[in-house]
């Protein structure tokens, strides 16, 4: 009977030890904040989506009673690890020598590109490279042919010396993406009436356009009516895109005039080609859930402080009113 029992209670842990999907070889680095019990982990496991279900988790160290041996520290999960090996890996040697490297929102990959070889993470014109060459990527939403501009999730990652490759960052850079707010959104995304790629392009113009998150909602409503009505965007931010130095002002003044260049959307209809930079998740959650309004154009005063019009009397009052032209 004793026998039976053991077996029983066994079986009853190995049901609980099972990874959240074994063909998903995905890297999170886990952070274990000094003084953390085993037991504590399994929400914040499940938050970084490395395991399915915190509660599973816990059970399975109650039962089992491993994980005393956690140590504090950086670590290397996946999701096709068993909660005893993600156990085994925190009781471990936590990786050495990881380094945080930020990407800001908003940045181009020109400046990704030079933060990295700055930090001497790459040579000049690697991370470029990269990106231009997207068929080399997975991810479950449509990739571009052409660039990966856009798509490249801004965010603070660890960077570990000995392990880091171009390649490998760029995916983990997709993932993040996915994981952020492709999958949160995805059936959102699917139902509206705007494409993945338009989305994308239209939250990289609000983080330049739009420098309150709250209001970009509103800023985004009425950039989609009027590209919904014909109308050119003039969206400065986009005629900026290409030069070597986003704020060179005779460079962008002379971009404004050129007929010729693709992105100036003062004279060309429609989205800019690419996004123009990489968005936060409040800018894509912008872009994908405008509000509606009465105004159709707006402008920010000295403060950057967001003034509306409901039209074109409006806007040139408001450009008298706060000297904006």
């Amino acid at each position: 009977m004793f026998w039976m029992m053991l077996f029983s209670c066994d079986t009853i842990t190995e049901q609980y030890n099972v990874a959240a999907d074994p063909s998903d070889d995905t890297e999170f680095i886990f952070t274990v904040p000094k003084g953390a019990n085993a037991r504590k982990l399994g929400t914040p496991l499940q938050k970084e989506g490395i395991i399915d279900n915190g509660d599973d988790f816990v059970t399975y160290i109650k039962l089992s009673k491993e994980g005393s041996c956690i140590k504090a520290g950086n670590f290397s999960l996946r999701r096709d690890m068993t909660p005893k090996k993600i156990l085994e890996t925190m009781c471990g040697t936590p990786l050495a020598n990881d380094k945080a490297f930020t990407i800001l929102e908003g940045w181009r990959i020109k400046e990704i590109d030079d933060a990295l070889t700055k930090e001497g993470w790459i040579k000049t014109g690697e991370y470029k490279k990269a990106v231009e060459n997207p068929s080399v990527f997975s991810a479950d939403f449509p990739i571009p042919n052409d660039t990966l501009e856009g798509y490249l999730y801004p965010e603070t990652y660890m960077l570990s010396p000995a392990r880091f490759t171009v390649q490998s960052f760029v995916q983990r850079q997709l993932d993040t993406l996915d994981k952020n707010f492709y999958t949160p959104n995805k059936s959102d995304i699917k139902s509206s009436k705007r494409s993945f790629h338009e989305i994308i392009i239209m939250a990289s113009m609000l983080e330049r356009e739009e420098p309150t998150p709250a209001q970009r909602p509103l800023v985004s409503g009425i950039i989609w009516k009027r590209l919904d009505n014909n109308w050119n965007l003039g969206i400065d931010a986009t005629s900026r895109y290409t030069l070597d130095v986003w704020n060179d002002r005779k460079a962008f003044l002379k971009k404004l005039r050129d007929p010729k260049d693709p992105y100036n959307t003062r004279l060309k209809p429609g989205l800019p080609p690419t996004p123009i930079g990489n968005a936060s998740t409040a800018s894509m959650e912008a872009a994908l859930n405008p509000k509606e309004s009465e105004y159709w154009y707006y402008l920010h005063d000295a403060n950057k402080i967001l003034r509306p019009a409901k039209n074109a009397k409006g806007h040139e009052r408001n450009r008298r009113k706060y000297n904006v032209y």
